[in-house]
């Protein structure tokens, strides 16, 4: 039984704001025997690349993909042809099935993935410039947290990246 919890309430957070969550991060991943696997599309690679530059990271990051591709999405980490094709990259669905997929592919205790159209193209009004997704596994559960941010195509992928991390933050250590 799959459980899946939507983040309402959890406010955004500014890059500023996040500046040092990293560090705390992979501290307490360690000091709690935890690993985790990222699955990336709209981030590139950057959600990753911020926990390796954090020494000791290599404790704890299993793996990280980047799946920009559907193709990739699919082949990698398992997401439905079905879920791409019924509700688009850009989901609350694909950013479940992108995390259990990470979490599975690697055999990780956690397990956060991030989709999104960072922009400045791509967007529509039905799914414009700026809106995410953010999942986290762990423990059985997924969490899923939808923003919409403002700026350039570099601050949506950082906003993502600081705004991903708080979410592991707050249900890995604070237990939100």
């Amino acid at each position: 039984m799959k459980k899946i919890m939507m983040l309402k309430n959890m406010p955004t957070i500014s890059i500023d704001e996040g500046k040092g969550l990293e560090e705390k991060i992979v501290q307490h991943l360690v000091k709690s025997g935890l690993d985790i696997t990222t699955a990336e599309s709209c981030t590139g690679g950057l959600l990753s690349a911020t926990l390796v530059n954090v020494s000791g990271a290599s404790e704890i990051l299993n793996q990280a993909v980047v799946t920009y591709s559907n193709q990739a999405k699919r082949k990698i980490l398992g997401v439905k042809k079905s879920t791409l094709k019924k509700h688009g990259a850009v989901s609350k669905q694909t950013a479940y099935e992108m995390a259990m997929g990470a979490k599975k592919f690697a055999k990780s205790k956690v397990a956060i993935s991030t989709t999104g159209i960072a922009g400045p193209d791509g967007g529509t009004k039905k799914k414009p410039v700026g809106l995410v997704y953010v999942g986290v596994y762990v423990n059985g559960t997924t969490y899923i947290k939808k923003f919409l941010f403002q700026g350039s195509r570099d601050e949506v992928r950082r906003l993502t990246v600081v705004n991903a991390l708080n979410i592991l933050w707050q249900v890995v250590f604070i237990g939100r």
